[in-house]
């Protein structure tokens, strides 16, 4: 059933870019709003527009029945999540499909075997994708969690296994931290997600952050190769490329294949991501969890391999199969996205919405610019602190690296601090242009560049 009308229950950037696939499909939009995000440039690119509640977003992003409404009395036929609030949701993408209406993305039964982070463990077992050495299963006391960790040794990562986005977890080097922190862990889990189910990870220290793209269609799965997220802070991604400057293509292709068995196992439908930790000395690849959903780092494997992945996300959701074979799926040239968010480096990235008083978004081949601004826009206070996402495109990755530092040059958004100066020092590091970095690499680099990042920067010196 082809999709006529789809309501967009999300807002920023991303919200944005679902509007402008479904129109380059001929799909009317319809645009949910809080109170806080009426004056938006989702509502003003919408079709139509509705609001659904106050700025609390547990009172209109996140309340089912109200967006299941705005469905039924705007008459969508499908409703896209996009990623964050509903979007890995299997109780409400399992409410849309009994309403009558598609959810854009996976079934209720992938979103939930996936989003449990030791069901997926267990799933990518018997698909035979490595996992990382720990418990097999919900570690419910910390008697059962430390006699697992007598043998797996230290350090270990205590988890939540509803979690997501770094949140519910703990590191442990030594057995009376592990004591201290796994009530810790447990109550956050609680807290955040309504589970305080835990298991354990041994910690593979300075491992990369690979993930490989996929797309299914609940018969068929292919893959579109894979980007490296290791440049982290607190756990949040903040620089994202593709393909990967660490993976031997030997590597390349176990990984990927490695993703495409597991998306096969659970029959995965849509667009997906399965995330892994790499280990460039041993050369060993471990599967951390599966993101039922499109990511916000998606651009770059579109710029790679020019794939639209959320016009494909569409046109399966409406019950077309995959049109792209997996011999087609080359990689061209090197793709970096950075993300630009409301938050001031020099003061410990504290949030920092406003007015944007001033914007001039930078262009040329190979330069995209994906966010939720324009002139006179005013930020609002109440969510995510991402305005946008800066992607590049050229022929191999330092020229790409070259292109980043133009385009951070001609971005210009003034009226409140955002984290293009991070960017600009990122891009400039002899470290990150080699490509030498892990998950843990960040942050001690920005406890030494505290006071660059406060700093005007110099005129750039990009290695040639």
């Amino acid at each position: 059933m082809a999709i006529k009308k789809l309501l967009i229950a999300n807002r920023g950037e991303i919200a944005v870019r679902i509007i402008r696939a479904a129109r380059e499909l001929g799909i009317a939009t319809v645009q949910v709003y809080s109170k806080a995000d009426k004056d938006s440039l989702a509502v003003r690119l919408a079709d139509e527009s509705i609001e659904i509640g106050p700025p609390q977003a547990s009172k209109s992003y996140l309340n089912q029945a109200v967006i299941l409404d705005a469905a039924r009395s705007t008459g969508a036929d499908a409703i896209h999540p996009g990623y964050g609030f509903l979007a890995e949701n299997a109780e409400f993408a399992a409410a849309v499909e009994a309403a009558g209406l598609i959810f854009v993305g996976p079934t209720a039964q992938s979103i939930r075997l996936m989003g449990d982070k030791v069901a997926a463990r267990g799933a990518a077992a018997s698909a035979g994708v490595p996992t990382v050495p720990g418990s097999q299963g919900r570690l419910e006391s910390a008697e059962a969690a430390f006699a697992l960790v007598d043998k797996t040794g230290f350090p270990v990562m205590i988890k939540a296994a509803a979690g997501g986005g770094g949140r519910g977890i703990r590191i442990a080097h030594s057995a009376d931290e592990f004591h201290h922190l796994m009530p810790q862990a447990q109550a956050e889990a609680l807290a955040a997600f309504g589970d305080g189910g835990l298991y354990v990870e041994k910690l593979i220290e300075g491992a990369r952050h690979i993930e490989v793209q996929v797309l299914g269609d609940g018969h068929d799965v292919i893959h579109c190769f894979e980007r490296e997220c290791s440049l982290q802070r607190r756990r949040q991604k903040v620089w994202e490329e593709a393909p990967s400057p660490s993976l031997a293509p030997a590597i390349r292709e176990k990984l990927c294949v490695s993703a495409v068995a597991l998306a096969k196992a659970v029959n995965y439908r849509g667009a997906g991501t399965l995330e892994y930790l790499y280990d460039d000395k041993t050369h060993e690849f471990y599967f951390l969890e599966m993101n039922t959903r499109i990511q916000v780092e998606h651009p770059v494997t579109e710029m790679i391999t020019g794939i639209d992945l959320v016009r494909e996300m569409i046109r399966i959701a409406g019950g077309e199969r995959l049109r792209v074979r997996q011999d087609e799926v080359r990689v061209s040239g090197h793709s970096i996205e950075v993300r630009i968010n409301a938050e001031d480096p020099a003061r410990n990235f504290q949030p920092n919405p406003g007015i944007v008083s001033a914007l001039s978004v930078p262009g040329g081949d190979g330069v995209r610019f994906d966010s939720m601004l324009y002139q006179g826009y005013a930020v609002p206070p109440f969510y995510d602190s991402l305005l946008g996402k800066l992607i590049v495109h050229d022929k191999d990755r330092p020229g790409a690296i070259r292109k980043l530092d133009r385009a951070l040059a001609d971005l210009n958004v003034e009226g409140l601090a955002t984290t293009k100066p991070l960017h600009q020092a990122l891009v400039r590091d002899a470290d990150v242009q080699a490509g030498r970095f892990h998950t843990a690499w960040l942050e001690p680099w920005l406890e030494s560049h505290a006071a660059t990042l406060a700093a005007p920067l110099p005129t750039a010196k990009v290695a040639p």
